[in-house]
This record gives structure tokens, sequence and C-alpha cells, in this order.
């Protein structure tokens, strides 16, 4: 299997968004907060998988350069993120660029739907779309959007697949979707930044890779159990990170989220996350 990391253009948040201050009004403080983080890559992931190529999220659009492209009225897009990204980032040209096909894509599994991880569906109307139903439901309507979804923007023909958890071999996650024939990709919930958040699991060989979204903005606040400053339940994030924790702690496992600079670089070289 051949695994690519696509870096769809960059995002920068409030500091206090990677690492969470407060034990209450978390999201007020982010807000408020003066501080912005450097520009983080937004990443999404190709598997060359024997079973059909796999996509893990869509990054981001370039449409986000249009300043009339985000709700106005909405507090976060107003004060809380900043991006830059070019056309040529999209995801669609740089599949191209790899010298594959979009019409040869299986599968797009959706860690979640923000814009950032959600911005480029548009790219795939043959592939099969897979959403956790909790993360699907929360994202739609006006509710959606006061929760910092863009439904709007979802394509009409949109129509993804729900995963259905079902308990099995998933470790410390307990219950998921076993998605190939080959029982090598895995899909497991892992609520926290939203509550409808899943990540993938990928084994191959000797080492297995956990696409983990926006479980935490890199590997260190992982290992650091930090909690970002926007996840609704931070209770119920520290337990899908407490699940990270014991999942590393048995097998080999190559940490990858999707705003972490170094995640490339760990996915290319294999080395799997250290936990003491």
């Amino acid at each position: 299997m051949k695994i690519h990391a696509i870096e769809t253009g960059l995002v920068s948040v409030k500091s206090r968004q990677r690492k969470g201050v407060g034990s209450v009004g978390r999201r007020i403080n982010t807000l408020l907060d003066k501080t912005w983080t450097e520009w983080l890559p937004i990443y999404c992931w190709v598997i060359e998988h024997p079973e059909g190529i796999i996509v893990i999220d869509t990054g981001e659009t370039a449409r986000t350069s249009n300043p009339s492209h985000f709700p106005k009225w909405h507090p976060y897009f107003r004060l809380g993120v900043q991006m830059q990204v070019e056309p040529e980032q999209e995801v669609g040209p740089q599949i191209k660029k790899l010298g594959l096909s979009l019409n040869d894509v299986r599968w797009v599994i959706m860690t979640h739907l923000h814009t950032d991880h959600a911005g480029g569906l548009s790219h795939f109307p043959e592939s099969e779309f897979l959403i956790s139903r909790q993360e699907y439901a929360l994202s739609l309507g006006l509710k959606g959007k006061i929760r910092g979804y863009l439904p709007n923007y979802f394509p009409k023909w949109f129509e993804p697949r729900i995963v259905g958890y079902t308990v099995g071999e998933y470790g410390a996650f307990r219950m998921g979707y076993t998605l190939t024939k080959a029982e090598d990709v895995l899909v497991v919930p892992t609520p926290g930044h939203t509550p409808g958040h899943q990540s993938v699991i990928l084994r191959d060989g000797n080492i297995t890779y956990l696409f983990a979204g926006d479980t935490s903005y890199n590997e260190q606040l992982m290992i650091d159990r930090s909690v970002d400053g926007v996840s609704p339940n931070t209770n119920l994030a520290g337990q899908t990170i407490d699940r990270i924790h014991r999942f590393i702690s048995v097998e080999p496992t190559v940490y990858l989220p999707s705003h972490d600079p170094m995640s490339k670089e760990r996915m290319m070289q294999r080395i799997p996350t250290m936990i003491s």
C-alpha cells in the first residue's frame, strides 16, 4: 500500500484553541485569545489500497479566500480562524498530480464535517462517503451552522453512508467498523473535538497508522493529554485521548492528526508514537 499526505493549504487558529485553557468558559477563552498559532497544515490522506483508493477527509477549499465565504454573524469565523488555500492546493488537483483518477476513489471517510476537513467534498461525486450518524445529524440546518458547520456548501448529491459501529477487535476503542475485506482498515469513534468525530486505523504489516483528525492538534498534545479549547465536552475528549494512549501502548502506532506539521514526516518514516 502507498499512503500520501496531501496538504490542502494552511490554517491558523487561536493558541487557546490548540491547547484549551480553563475548566469552564473554554470556548470564550479561545475567542478572546489575542495570540494566533503559526500557520498549520490542513492534511488529508490518500491510501492506495488493493480494494480501492481510500481518502480520509477532503481538506479545505480555495473559496475561503473570498471574504463572503464565511458567515459574518458567526463569532468563530469572524474572530477565530484564518485560512490560506490556493485552487491548486485543493485535494482534487493534488490527487490528479499523483497520477490517480478521482473516479477511482472508492471510499471517502470523514473524521468530521468542519470546513477544513469537508471543504473538498465536491471533488468526489462518484465516491462513497462514510460519516458517523451523530456527526452528520449535528452538521445540518441552522443548528448545524450555529455549531460551526457550513452545510450550505455540502454538494446537493452528498448523501453519506452512516457508519454502523459494532463491538469487535478494535483494541481500546472497543467499538468500530471494519471497512475492508482484508480487515486492515477500521473506523473507530473518537468523540471530543466534535461529538460525532471518528478516526481511521490502518494496519500495514508490523505498523499501525492512526489517522486521528482533530483528536489533538499535534502528537505532543495527545501525549500530554491536553484537550483543545473548542471541544464541547472536555470529559468526553479526555476519555478519547485516554483510549488512544491505551491503544498506542499495545501496538506500534504512527499517530497522524490533521494539523500537526510533523505528521507527514512521521508517516513517511513510519515513526511510532512513544508514550512513557
